[in-house]
């Protein structure tokens, strides 16, 4: 029964008389969520479905298969190869990226320009997987005239091992040179005050060092071996004489000689510009070696993308990639930080490295798993840069899951095989997903 005031009847409770135009509150949630539902089943749940039952059925999708095409994943060795990959990216690129990026963080607190470098680091999150697979294809070229690494790599390696100029030099027609592992040997002895003269071939004109000047005949000198060591070839026909030095031909700079008696090195020198050199009195009755180093091959650096560093090559893209995303993170965690733990940690004795080890580290577990589960979920599907980076010749030593799929579905037209494939993708993820999940609510409940 109604209570009565002096003003009249008390009013109802106002979720009992007001009533909302649209209806129940859950219809009202229902009508708002309606769109984002009808994407999220013909955008997700619908090709989940579709994919789950196609996986099941012929090449045609006319009969039932059972778990053939399931048991290709495991038989079929180009899906194995992807999968061996996929392991590998799992292991490596979010563990590299994620490490990375904690550096980062941690070392740019300190610096004034810390902002700056940020920035830079995490610009290459603003370029497509595909602009920065070209990059990369580019960046690890094997020739070191169009390849950045490979070019660095040479410089590197040529500043302590100087390569040969003359990788293509040998004897020609009656040469006194006879070939001696690797290099050349003269056949007879030489002695003192009788002029050497060793003839060479194969180098091209453009190829020559640049020191290189007019070969010139060697002259006698008492009690020493003197010899001429050059191109003995001019250009047109019967111009010159085989076997002696013209004043048209170019001597050989900078090569080596030895004088070698008994199996072994007595005396050793290297050629003057003109390809002229000149050994001691103990190379009286030695011969004369030209050693293997004189005709090694140049250095061309590493094949980046061949069939033993190519998945490597590519993880390292995806790290320059995504370690930017790491370092943001991960600095946002350290923001958060309570510095008094820092400082109290330091005022017990710490040094710097323990504080990282044992406060910092422990302190930024959840952001630490947050970037690690992200980036696991974000490897298991890479693709872009797979297809992109690799050549063909080393695209399948290369090939990862979500690359074998496209394959499959598209090239080799097995929609039941890419279709097991995708489900087979989806079961990787859920646990990841799951785990996420879980940390979250406890997060929440914290």
């Amino acid at each position: 029964m109604t209570s009565v005031t002096a003003s009249g009847p008390a009013p109802e409770p106002e979720a009992r008389t007001r009533k909302s135009v649209t209806g129940t509150r859950k219809a009202v949630a229902v009508l708002f969520l309606l769109p984002a539902l009808v994407l999220l089943g013909a955008l997700v749940v619908y090709p989940i479905g579709y994919s789950l039952i196609r996986s099941f059925l012929d090449q045609s999708g006319d009969s039932f298969a059972g778990f053939d095409n399931y048991k290709a994943l495991f038989t079929d060795d180009s899906v194995r190869t992807a999968l061996k990959n996929n392991i590998i990216w799992v292991v490596f690129a979010p563990t590299v990226a994620t490490a990375l990026g904690l550096i980062f963080a941690v070392l740019t607190e300190r610096v004034r320009w810390g902002t700056a470098f940020k920035l830079v680091v995490f610009m290459p999150m603003a370029i497509s997987m595909l602009a920065a697979g070209i990059i990369f294809r580019l960046v690890y070229d094997a020739d070191p005239s169009k390849g950045a690494l490979n070019a660095v790599w040479v410089g590197v390696h040529d500043t302590f091992a100087e390569s040969s100029a003359f990788p293509n030099a040998h004897p020609g027609r009656r040469s006194p040179l006879e070939a001696d592992q690797g290099g050349f040997i003269t056949h007879a002895t030489v002695h003192s005050g009788r002029p050497v003269v060793l003839p060479l071939v194969g180098v091209a004109p453009d190829k020559m060092p640049k020191n290189t000047k007019p070969a010139v005949q060697a002259k006698p000198e008492p009690g020493k071996v003197t010899g001429t060591a050059w191109q003995d070839f001019t250009r047109g026909k019967g111009v010159g004489k085989l076997g002696a030095v013209d004043p048209s031909e170019q001597g050989y700079a900078g090569m080596r000689i030895e004088a070698v008696k008994g199996g072994s090195v007595v005396a050793s020198t290297k050629t003057a510009a003109d390809g002229t050199f000149t050994l001691p009195a103990a190379a009286d009755g030695a011969r004369l070696r030209l050693p293997a180093d004189n005709f090694r091959e140049p250095y061309n650096g590493v094949e980046w993308l061949g069939p033993t560093l190519v998945t490597p090559a590519v993880i390292g893209a995806y790290v320059w990639m995504w370690a930017g995303f790491a370092m943001v993170l991960i600095g946002a965690g350290l923001a958060g930080m309570p510095r008094e733990l820092l400082e109290a940690a330091r005022v017990d004795g710490a040094n710097e490295w323990q504080v990282f080890r044992r406060v910092t580290v422990p302190l930024l577990a959840p952001v630490l798993a947050v970037v690690v589960v992200t980036l696991m979920i974000n490897v298991l599907k890479i693709f872009d840069l797979v297809f992109i980076i690799p050549p063909g010749s080393s695209q399948h030593d290369a090939n990862v899951l979500a690359l074998e799929l496209y394959r499959k579905g598209f090239s080799e037209d097995q929609p039941g095989i890419a279709s097991a494939i995708a489900v087979f993708l989806l079961l990787l993820v859920i646990p990841v997903m799951l785990f996420n999940i879980r940390r979250l609510r406890r997060e929440v409940r914290r």
